[in-house]
């Protein structure tokens, strides 16, 4: 998903406390519904609502909704070697679920990490 300027988030806040709905707030922005969706969840899960604090920069407020960047690895969780992916793939009777369990076994999940994806 590609990140809208905090300009348009702040904006799509505010018109949703003015009683806006999703659909006609991402039409508004020239943005998807799902985006909309998308930053309103994250902005609920923050406990944000317009009026946003008055002390709380564009920086504070990306980081509050984006707490990563894209690209950046996720509690050093490691990537897996995607040449080896491809290569293995590339062999009979091999599948993405096979090489998804055999990483699963080397990296289990974690109770942080299971709790940041599931939102708990």
């Amino acid at each position: 998903m590609k990140r809208l300027p905090m300009r348009k988030i702040r904006e799509a806040l505010r018109l949703r406390e003015d009683g806006f709905s999703g659909r006609q707030i991402a039409r508004s922005l020239g943005v998807g519904r799902a985006t909309i969706s998308e930053y309103f969840r994250r902005a609920d899960v923050e406990g944000l609502s317009w009026p946003l604090p008055s002390d709380l920069s564009d920086v504070d407020l990306e980081n509050r909704l984006f707490p990563y960047s894209p690209g950046e690895e996720r509690r050093g969780v490691p990537q897996p070697d995607w040449a080896y992916v491809h290569a293995e793939l590339r062999r009979k009777g091999v599948t993405l679920s096979l090489l998804w369990e055999k990483y699963r076994g080397v990296h289990p999940p974690s109770r942080d990490i299971a709790a940041q994806y599931l939102g708990v």
